[in-house]
């Protein structure tokens, strides 16, 4: 079982089998008790998924990850096109409210964006093909299964992305400090797409240009930015509060 096919822990077993993702087997440590092991074992044996206990040395090769005494090896996190996303949505009447992310590669990072938008209810998150986080294992653990749960779109090129949003009634709101509208100002109603950048370069200035709107997150203490995962929730649950509360 290689660790890049591999994903660690007893919430993120059980959120993945959930999930109906494609798993080979899963090592369980010997002597592994508690309610969230023994609820992950009856689901993993109504599934019919293979369980084989191991001695505890045996996760010794996984080095420091925080495994819980669990190893579940898995499929890659599914993907979706982006048209046949916005399609579905629309088939079914619901305003798209989606979130990109430019040029963000820490995993941790992307993970951690990935369990808010899932708990917010982001239809889909839009990522580049190149330039991205992983899609794998860590991202997974990172996310608490989040990846498992919401629609991942991999497109070639976020410009074109934007294009074919706009085309379809969505609007583009950027998320930069070099805004001048406050999110709390601006009108994150409708149909909507969030973009996010990377906290060192931010997002790019072509994927910048192409936005109907930027919005910055106020700052009031000597701190020039937020972690880009605190922002994205900031920026998410302010359109959250616009959309369901007012």
């Amino acid at each position: 079982m290689s660790s890049e096919s591999t994903i660690f822990g007893i919430h993120a077993v059980i959120e993945a089998v959930n999930a109906g993702t494609p798993i080979g087997k899963v090592l369980v440590r010997q002597g592994l008790s508690g309610p969230l092991a023994l609820e992950m074992m009856g689901l993993l044996k109504h599934h019919g998924i293979p369980v084989q206990h191991v001695p505890a040395e045996v996760f010794a090769k996984f080095g420091q990850r925080n495994h819980q005494g669990v190893a579940a090896q898995v499929g890659a996190v599914p993907t979706l096109q982006l048209e046949e996303l916005v399609g579905q949505l629309q088939a079914e009447a619901r305003q798209p409210f989606l979130l990109l992310l430019d040029r963000i590669t820490d995993v941790r990072n992307f993970g951690a964006i990935a369990r808010t938008a899932e708990c917010a209810g982001i239809n889909g998150i839009v990522v580049p093909a190149k330039g991205a986080a992983s899609l794998g294992p860590d991202a997974v653990k990172t996310s608490a299964g989040a990846l498992l749960h919401v629609p991942i779109c991999r497109v070639g090129s976020l410009k074109m992305a934007i294009g074919f949003l706009r085309e379809q009634g969505i609007r583009i709101a950027a998320a930069t400090e070099k805004a001048q509208q406050p999110i709390y100002t601006a009108s994150l109603r409708g149909p909507l797409a969030i973009v996010m950048g990377a906290e060192d370069r931010g997002i790019s200035p072509e994927v910048l240009r192409m936005a109907d709107m930027q919005v910055q997150i106020p700052i009031m203490g000597q701190i020039g930015s937020l972690n880009v995962s605190v922002a994205a929730g900031v920026v998410i649950y302010e359109a959250i509060r616009q959309r369901k509360f007012q």
